[in-house]
């Protein structure tokens, strides 16, 4: 992989971009009724995919002035002078964010267009610029741009919203604070150093891993209730052994509050995350 490709990647944030629009397609996946077809089905996904890229992005855009002040962050390409923060590439965000809405309308409704729309804008102005520097509850109220995915997916079928990817998007809502904080919690001396709000840095240790601890509990018990709605038991084994290792790993970081312990429940909860995408998408083709 060149320079240039691996610079875009993160510039777009693509690896995110891909979990978002693969919870798209599980919200379209679980919803009853007779789903677009197949080249609108690649092309919602794909608008999914470019919202997304233009919201991580601007997110880069944004912050990089943070970003510098961060070990984790100072090698992104708006840091290092690689790319040139102005707007030329306010422009390409922009242009981005508009051939994904219309992309989505061309692909399904304006329903689903709306929700990819307001996925991107939670990502990049609610939590970039109006929360992440101001409230440890950015990533709480960030975490609805994952749900947005979700809702858009559902409403590619159905656009007025049946029980399970409504309580997907819930799931999605949850997962995102455990997920992120866990991160955090690895990197909260940076976080500090950068005067960013997250849990772990106004909180500390102790609190932090028991609000995770909590949050995780919440989540697992939540990702059950699809199967109550109809899902099957595709569905129900990928969220009980993917939520089961995540509470697993969360407790074990509320009993030894340390990064090495964070570190594992970061990693438990993208596992847990792609167990329950994988079931969803299973459990209704195969189901």
């Amino acid at each position: 992989m060149g320079e240039t490709t691996r610079a875009l990647i993160g510039v777009f944030k693509l690896r995110i971009g891909v979990v978002i629009m693969l919870s798209s397609l599980a919200g379209l996946a679980v919803t009853p009724g007779t789903g677009p077809g197949a080249w609108q089905t690649l092309l919602f996904a794909l608008a999914v995919l470019l919202s997304s890229a233009s919201a991580g992005a601007f997110n880069q855009f944004a912050e990089r002035d943070l970003d510098a002040r961060m070990g984790r962050t100072s090698r992104r390409p708006f840091v290092t002078g690689r790319y040139q923060a102005n707007g030329y590439w306010l422009a390409v965000i922009g242009l981005l964010l508009l051939v994904s809405v219309a992309a989505a309308i061309l692909a399904t409704n304006t329903i689903a267009a709306l929700y990819v729309f307001l996925g991107a804008f939670t990502y990049g102005i609610v939590y970039t610029v109006w929360l992440k520097r101001r409230t440890w509850l950015n990533i709480v109220i960030g975490g609805l741009s994952g749900s947005f995915a979700v809702l858009a997916g559902a409403a590619a079928v159905d656009p007025t919203l049946s029980p399970i990817p409504v309580l997907l998007a819930v799931v999605l809502f949850l997962w995102t604070p455990p997920h992120f904080w866990s991160l955090a919690f690895v990197y909260a001396r940076e976080y500090a150093a950068a005067e960013v709000p997250m849990l772990p840095v106004v909180a500390g240790n102790k609190t932090a891993a028991r609000v995770i601890f909590a949050h995780t509990l919440t989540l697992v018990l939540v990702s059950l209730l699809p199967f109550y709605y109809g899902l099957g038991w595709i569905y129900l084994t990928g969220a009980m052994a993917g939520g089961a290792y995540f509470l697993f790993t969360s407790y074990k970081l509320l009993r030894h509050p340390d990064i090495p312990h964070a570190l594992a429940n970061f990693r438990a909860s993208l596992l847990q995350l792609t167990l329950l995408i994988t079931a969803c998408v299973a459990d209704a083709w195969l189901g």
